[in-house]
């Protein structure tokens, strides 16, 4: 991978310390024609995208352009008028672009989805999760909780999964909660004891091991979707990609990265 503009040294270094949720505007490779086909997408995609993308781009002679962050975050920018031709994300923010006129409805493409699990530090000792009630024992147990914040995640499923499982109060000192998509990387780091995320992050991020998925009882899938934007300038370019993550190839490594073709 080459990032966009060719930047110093200096900036490569800063730009490797950065959370990978954090990253914007990562091109994939360089194609010779210079077309260039911009996707807004979560950190799940933009994975995929790292292994198949040149693929793409020798087959369609455009170079892909990833910007990557929460989705909630990412569907404000297009709605704020930001330059995109793809957007893959959760139903609830593919939803609102079509309700603001930013995506394309008869676009809108089911790709994949993936369960929630519980990691833990690489080498760390993984709780039994085996049962709900073995769940929440390990919960009880932890000395430190982080999931996502934002709207739309699996963070907003647990919070609400938290209530209804009657331990919301017995935990609620020991909850973290970033709104940019960090747990697995603070896990990493030793500053949280145990994350829940997406399975596909705990598995594609170095230093953080899966415990095991949630009971399927309180299993909750997150979905996403892929959509083309409005004022996309390459539509028929950025409908194939979309096309393309619902391949053989793109379904070989979405699975090996921990989700479910759709």
């Amino acid at each position: 991978m080459t990032a966009q503009k060719n930047p110093s040294r200096s900036t490569l270094v800063r730009m490797a310390r950065l959370s990978v949720a954090t990253l914007t505007c990562i091109a994939i490779t360089c194609s010779a024609n210079g077309a260039e086909l911009k996707i807004a997408t979560p950190r799940s995609m933009w994975m995929v995208l790292q292994e198949i993308g040149p693929q793409f781009e020798k087959a369609s002679g455009y170079k892909l352009s990833v910007t990557t962050d929460i989705a909630a975050t990412l569907a404000d920018r297009i709605i704020a008028g930001e330059a995109f031709d793809v957007f893959v994300g959760p139903p609830v923010q593919i939803d609102r672009l079509i309700k603001a006129t930013k995506v394309i409805a008869e676009t809108r493409t089911p790709i994949a989805r993936s369960g929630i699990g519980l990691e833990v530090r690489a080498g760390a000792r993984k709780p039994d999760i085996s049962s709900v009630d073995a769940f929440k024992q390990a919960l009880l147990d932890a000395k430190s909780i982080g999931y996502l914040k934002q709207a739309g995640t699996s963070g907003a499923y647990l919070h609400g999964l938290f209530e209804r499982l009657g331990i919301s109060d017995a935990i609620k000192t020991k909850i973290v909660r970033p709104e940019t998509d960090i747990v697995s990387e603070l896990v990493a780091k030793g500053e949280i004891e145990i994350g829940m995320v997406v399975a596909t992050q705990i598995m594609t991020t170095r230093g953080v091991e899966l415990a095991g998925l949630l009971p399927d009882e309180i299993q909750y899938y997150v979905r996403w979707s892929g959509g083309v934007v409005a004022a996309s300038s390459a539509p028929d370019v950025a409908k194939q990609l979309i096309n393309f993550l619902r391949s053989p190839a793109a379904s070989t490594v979405i699975k090996a990265q921990g989700m479910e073709p759709e």
